[in-house]
């Protein structure tokens, strides 16, 4: 038996199939744009399902017998489709500050303390709701022509069987979906003039929606009968494929976007929570629940920085037959004394500030490049850090990190996470844990796995753990004593535009 996870990221696409006993037999990956103007963040859905029906169909050609395909996907982004399920629209991403006024409206209606306790979410913009809303009012031929508002997941799904279902954990990225009931929130949709009717059916994660139509079957290479499986938003399908199913360890995804995932064996304080305006998500286990810590600008910083201003180390880089990330990490070592803030796509938690701005403390003359790019690098563990207080403050312990992603590869970074979090950190053998959480809950469902235990004993591998070294803890805390204190001290600098 064969199995497959494919992951829907923000800027591309991953595919990996793995045999019955959890062993990677092929990959692939496709790219597609994202669209970043002034006021506006959109991605193409058609361009994503035109990738993803390219990514399968460039692994099916040496790998027909898959039976099993289970779906993830980020999180918010929406998409008003027709009853084919074309998309009719270019796709707003969780970063487009479109939506305020709405979300606003929302909280008049309901009230922050209501919606906070249906939802798990601190009301805000970026979440699907208020976007929904706002496109209603705004492009209302759309909004008339929608037979479906999918997400990406169902709308992948929907290509795939002609099936509208999504699962729990990334509906609940709506701020429409009841965390308790496990249902979408008749209240929320009501108050929002929204018709609860075009959203997909909510299912637990790991559920087979459908199998493949012969129209898919065409497109894919995918064969009769294959099985298609609602894994859910990216953040949860990692935490399954780094093999984090309790309060005993957290994740520590390095993709595009920086986010760090604990396990909760219940719902929290949720006031306190809401602080840090961490969400609280059901997870693929009855009664636990996960929140995200992250940063927008994770992996997504690093390659800024490389494109921006290391284009002559590229070229050494070359020369030197080595990539520039391991180029640029041996150019200097240990703290820069540099602060980066790493707000150049607005700030997630804890403040949801999609007006902040990024920012760099400390230059002189004599900044290389090099260090400019471990700056980098430490600014987005600097916000980890602040997001670990909160967290902290909300009753979440951490204890240890396992580390995913494609920042998982450098350990030097990982070090210094270790150094700077004080906190052991371990790397996975197989980076791309989105996929891999995927195939391992659709092997579950297909029958290949016994259960979660079962199917982590056959996928998921511990490369290297990096541990904390006291005297650069000490080193970091200091600086970091200073960087707690950039935000509030520039952000009225920087205004709202």
């Amino acid at each position: 038996m064969k199995i497959a996870g494919l992951d829907i990221g923000t800027t591309g696409c991953k595919l990996t199939v793995f045999d019955s006993q959890g062993n990677c037999l092929d990959k692939a990956y496709r790219d597609y744009p994202v669209r970043r103007s002034f006021g506006e963040h959109e991605t193409d859905p058609s361009a994503i399902l035109e990738a993803v029906f390219a990514v399968i169909r460039s692994v099916t050609e040496a790998h027909p017998d898959i039976e099993g395909l289970g779906v993830t996907s980020f999180g918010e982004t929406f998409v008003l489709a027709d009853e084919s399920g074309r998309p009719l629209h270019m796709a707003m991403l969780y970063t487009d500050p479109r939506g305020l006024t709405e979300c606003e409206e929302l909280v008049q209606k309901i009230g922050r303390k209501k919606l906070l306790s249906l939802t798990g979410v601190n009301p805000h913009q970026m979440y699907s709701i208020s976007k929904i809303m706002w496109l209603k009012r705004s492009r209302p031929h759309l909004y008339e022509k929608a037979r479906h508002i999918f997400l990406m997941e169902d709308l992948v799904i929907y290509a795939l069987t002609k099936n509208a279902r999504i699962d729990y954990s990334l509906a609940a990225r709506t701020m429409a979906f009841d965390i308790h009931r496990l249902a979408w929130s008749r209240e929320i949709f009501d108050a929002a003039g929204i018709d609860r009717s075009l959203m997909s059916e909510c299912v637990p994660s790991g559920t087979v929606a459908g199998t493949v139509t012969k129209e898919a079957m065409a497109s894919t290479g995918l064969r009769a009968g294959t099985r298609v499986a609602c894994i859910g938003h990216d953040q949860v399908a990692a935490a399954v494929g780094a093999g984090v199913f309790d309060s005993s360890a957290a994740v520590d995804g390095a993709g595009t976007v920086e986010c760090i995932t604990p396990v909760m064996d219940g719902i929290p304080d949720q006031e306190a929570a809401a602080r840090g305006n961490f969400a609280v998500v059901p997870y693929v286990i009855p009664g636990k629940y996960v929140c995200y810590a992250f940063s927008y600008m994770g992996g997504a910083l690093i390659q800024w920085c490389i494109e921006t201003l290391a284009k002559k180390e590229r070229e050494f880089a070359k020369e030197a037959g080595i990539s520039v990330n391991e180029y640029l990490e041996k150019c200097t070592a240990g703290p820069t004394g540099l602060l980066v803030l790493p707000h150049l796509a607005g700030a997630a938690t804890p403040y949801m500030d999609t007006g902040s701005k990024g920012v760099i403390v400390g230059l002189t003359a004599d900044t290389t490049v090099g260090e400019l790019y471990r700056a980098c690098m430490e600014g987005v563990v600097y916000e980890m850090m602040v997001n670990m207080e909160y967290l902290q403050q909300a009753g979440i312990q951490i204890q240890k990190l396992h580390a995913t992603g494609g920042g998982a590869r450098s350990g030097e970074w990982l070090q210094m996470k270790a150094d700077m979090l004080n906190l052991p950190v371990t790397a996975l053998i197989t980076e791309d844990a989105g996929t891999v959480g995927s195939a391992m809950l659709t092997g579950i469902a297909a029958g290949c796995f016994a259960d979660l235990k079962d199917a982590a004993g056959h996928m998921v591998q511990m490369r290297e753990t990096y541990y904390p070294r006291a005297d650069m803890h000490d080193k970091y805390q200091e600086l970091y004593m200073r960087y707690r204190k950039l935000y509030g001290a520039v952000r009225p600098l920087v205004g709202d535009t």
